[in-house]
């Protein structure tokens, strides 16, 4: 019993000292394509990114007696050219510039369309100390009540009123609207249609050991440290560099379950030597 409980001893040690000593190996690019830090910028397939940020982020945890976990996310970023476009009915009130503008459609194959100015009215009338603030309706038609020198005189609306001012734009033409140049794409009865290019920041998380497409270009992400992300095209590399690591832990594994097997298997045979003889 004592030469086989020292036996299962040794391989234990053995079994121990490996699972010990052993050092899990780690997924490690040695010839990156890119080495990232946050802020820096970079080209891929001709395309411009950048690095928006590398930070921490815990995950899970709480309150329930849960551990938190940290991982390192990088986020990156890349500004794109999209076309965006606005509808204008046949009717409706739109700003351009810094006053309201009625569209106007005639025709049933139109070209183009006109932007009438929308008169504020009643800012025209208080601004007027001779004139009331509302103007006033008559059997033939709509009038101002204009007093001067204690006499008060009706004048026609259209009279009155300055001519709005009148813009006409046909497909292709450009103007300004918004801030930006604007293109007229097209005309109908109902309405008009203008389109604009306009600047858009698409955005993307990595993660350790996350596959990222960039362009037509697959990297495998991979953060030596908590602010730098290192990415490679070399996708056989990293996956070999797994299957390396599945390998290690699978052995770790047995070598485990060896050295529990043999201890417990000296605990059983140091038992059976206190068991009484039957004879």
């Amino acid at each position: 019993m004592a030469v086989y409980a020292a036996l299962f001893l040794l391989v234990a040690g053995v079994a121990g000292v490996l699972t010990v000593t052993a050092e899990s190996p780690e997924v490690a690019f040695e010839n990156p394509d890119l080495e990232l830090s946050s802020g820096d910028t970079f080209e891929v397939d001709g395309a411009e990114y950048v690095v928006a940020d590398i930070s921490e982020v815990e995950e899970g945890g709480g309150g329930h007696g849960g551990s938190a976990t940290t991982s390192i996310v990088a986020t990156i970023e890349r500004e794109v050219t999209v076309d965006q476009s606005e509808t204008w009915a046949n009717g409706s009130t739109v700003t351009v510039g810094d006053r309201d503008w009625r569209v106007e459609i005639t025709g049933d194959d139109p070209s183009e369309f006109t932007l009438v100015e929308v008169l504020d009215r009643q800012a025209i009338l208080e601004a007027d100390d001779n004139a009331d603030n509302e103007t006033v309706e008559r059997d033939d038609g709509e009038y101002v009540v204009v007093t001067e020198n204690g006499e008060s005189t009706l004048v026609p609306a259209d009279e009155y009123f300055p001519a709005p001012d009148e813009q006409s734009y046909a497909t292709g033409d450009s103007f300004d609207y918004g801030g930006q140049s604007v293109t007229v794409d097209q005309v109908s009865a109902d309405q008009a249609v203008i389109v604009w290019e306009a600047t858009q920041t698409n955005s993307m998380e990595v993660e350790e050991e996350s596959t990222v497409t960039l362009g037509e270009t697959d990297f495998v992400a991979n953060f030596p440290d908590a602010s730098t992300l290192t990415m490679s095209s070399d996708i056989e590399g990293y996956e070999a560099q797994v299957a390396e690591i599945d390998q290690f832990e699978q052995y770790n594994s047995g070598l485990t379950r060896v050295l529990i097997l043999s201890l417990f298997s000296v605990v059983l045979l140091l038992s059976t030597t206190f068991i009484p003889s039957r004879y």
